[in-house]
């Protein structure tokens, strides 16, 4: 694919970028080897090969589902302004 000089400016416009003439030609170049490159990579047989969730075979490590810090609810609660069988009340804001 033929990228453009408009086409750089055009993509700037759509993301909100300040570009100028020079960054411009500069992204042309940049975005030209990119889109050459995943032409390149279109050429590719990939038959056969099925599709990863990650490059590599691992697991993730997992910690224990344990209790690591005792229940605060109580001294929590006794500073706050209004409780109510163990809820914070709020004013409402919705109506």
């Amino acid at each position: 694919m033929a990228l453009e000089h408009a086409d750089v400016l055009r993509a700037a416009h759509l993301a909100r970028l300040g570009l100028d003439d020079d960054e411009a030609a500069h992204y042309l170049d940049d975005l030209g080897r990119i889109l050459a490159m995943v032409d390149q990579l279109q050429t590719l047989d990939t038959e056969g090969v099925a599709p990863l969730a990650h490059p590599l075979e691992t697991t993730q490590r997992l910690r224990a589902d344990e209790v690591t810090e005792p229940d605060q609810r109580e001294s929590f609660q006794r500073c706050a302004p209004a409780v109510e069988q163990g809820l914070y009340l709020v004013p409402r804001v919705v109506e």
